[in-house]
């Protein structure tokens, strides 16, 4: 861990700012798609950036990677001016994309070789780096392996390594365990979690809830292109929702729930299954153990999560 652990000796300062973003925007064909974003990412620190399909994302980490120029708003990525200095910030910047593209001509080894090369960094410093890099991804003795042998979770730990080649303080993970069963997304999530200890910044855009609270310091929920609301996980958990969720499912539980639709501050019906939102659910309880087998009514009574903050920002609706 000689390659990785050496950013760990930089001093970093908590108070630092890795990136800020005030103001950005950017339209297409007369169309907001970022209108007026702003956060501010510290040094160290995971930010997570949530949102359904269409909600932004996309656009605003290109933005901030230099890759698309925003019609207006300023953006300061490890200290440069972006776009203006996104060459420069990009030297410091590793970046895991959506979707694998390792090249399947070369072995793993030759993937992180060349991939350093794009940096400027000799192949001495390149190969010293790699025993190091395929460690950390859980890949030691696969350096002359070539891509098509690996499995997923093999191919996804792998853009990770390379995403680390040039030893980067700031990282972009645009949904990384997408695809992957709970094993790798644990083994992802620890790996993570070293880089944060090493003083690395994280910037990570996810589907998975549970992983945005688990990995997240800060993070905003974008919609239509604006911040919907912004900072730590159980901070909007108590600042948006009722603490206790029921969940109650079964055949007709629309109408069961309209006529018990007071026994929870707040009441969603999808589909199949009802939502309350309750400060006090004993009452419901009850109810339920009254009811619940005659009716054929089944239910799960849990905390409020980070998902329930996300759909009541967002709604239920399915985005394309």
């Amino acid at each position: 861990m000689a390659a990785l652990s050496a950013a760990s000796a930089r001093p970093v300062t908590l108070t630092d700012t890795a990136l800020q973003v005030s103001g950005l925007y950017k339209a297409y064909d007369g169309q907001a798609v970022v209108a007026g974003v702003d956060f501010a990412v510290p040094t160290a620190s995971c930010f997570g950036l949530l949102g359904p399909n269409g909600a932004g994302k996309t656009t605003t980490l290109r933005c901030c990677l230099g890759l698309t120029r925003p019609d207006a708003g300023e953006i300061v990525l490890g200290g440069h001016p972006v776009p203006a200095g996104a060459q420069a910030a990009r030297r410091r910047v590793g970046v895991v994309p959506q979707f694998d593209n390792l090249d399947p001509d070369f072995t793993c080894s030759e993937n992180l070789l060349v991939y350093g090369r794009y940096f400027g960094i000799a192949d001495a410093t390149i190969r010293s780096r790699i025993p190091a890099l395929l460690d950390f991804a859980g890949l030691s003795g696969k350096a002359s392996a070539p891509i098509p042998s690996l499995s997923g979770g093999m191919k996804r730990r792998l853009t990770l390594a390379r995403a680390l080649v040039n030893d980067p303080d700031i990282v972009f993970l645009d949904e990384p365990t997408t695809g992957l069963d709970p094993q790798a997304r644990h083994l992802i999530w620890d790996r993570l979690k070293r880089l944060m200890a090493q003083g690395k910044t994280l910037i990570l855009t996810t589907h998975f809830m549970d992983e945005a609270e688990r990995l997240c310091d800060q993070l905003a929920i974008l919609d239509h292109g604006r911040v919907m609301a912004e900072g730590a996980p159980r901070a909007l958990i108590a600042g948006h929702i009722e603490p206790q969720v029921i969940e109650v499912f079964g055949d007709d539980v629309g109408r069961w729930a309209a006529s018990h639709h007071d026994l929870g501050e707040r009441l969603e019906v999808a589909g199949d299954t009802a939502f309350f939102y309750c400060r006090e659910p004993a009452p419901l309880l009850a109810a339920l153990a009254d009811e619940a087998t005659n009716s054929g009514l089944r239910y799960v009574h849990r905390a409020a999560s980070l998902e329930d903050v996300f759909l009541k920002l967002t709604g239920r609706d399915l985005r394309d």
